[in-house]
């Protein structure tokens, strides 16, 4: 009985500890993407948007990025192509990707890469306020960083890369 409650003194200081650790976490829109053909659905980044996969490269290269998400197109993985990640997983829902990244990867420094309709969305359901009213289609220089702990989250905004707004 001793070693039972033992056992589950452990394990629930474990589960508390894990709880009560700090998550870091960036988010991004895709960087510019290639409107020379507005058909297309799925297009590639522009040059400009390379070269800002590369600043964004350059603004977290003291991070050490334990995984990122980005979402099944080839603007928002290729956004994060310049960043050396170890794992890269694609998402479609922001519940399942909060409900994830809390579960899985509690205490890790994360990237999302996403949308102008998704990234300020990503931010309140992870518990933070967003930082500004909207995204528009000509906002790409913002990055957000998180620190979430349990559900609650705190927010800066900066910007990267060449200025978007002047």
């Amino acid at each position: 009985m001793k070693k039972l409650l033992i056992f589950l003194s452990v394990i629930f200081l474990f589960f508390n500890l894990a709880k009560a650790q700090t998550t870091e976490i960036w988010i991004v829109r895709h960087a510019e993407k290639d409107r020379s053909d507005p058909q297309e659905k799925n297009p590639d980044l522009s040059e400009e948007g390379k070269v800002r996969a590369g600043d964004l490269a350059k603004y977290l290269k003291k991070e050490n990025i334990d995984v990122a998400f980005s979402t099944p197109y080839k603007r928002t993985r290729q956004t994060l192509d310049s960043l050396v990640i170890p794992k890269v997983i694609n998402y479609t829902d922001i519940k399942a990707l909060v409900d994830t990244i809390k579960t899985s990867y509690a205490g890790k420094k994360i990237i999302i890469a996403g949308h102008s309709n998704t990234v300020l969305e990503i931010i309140e359901a992870f518990g933070g306020k967003r930082p500004r009213e909207e995204l528009t289609d000509d906002d790409y220089d913002f990055i957000f960083h998180l620190n979430v702990k349990g559900d609650k989250a705190r927010v800066k905004m900066d910007q990267y890369g060449i200025p978007h707004h002047l």
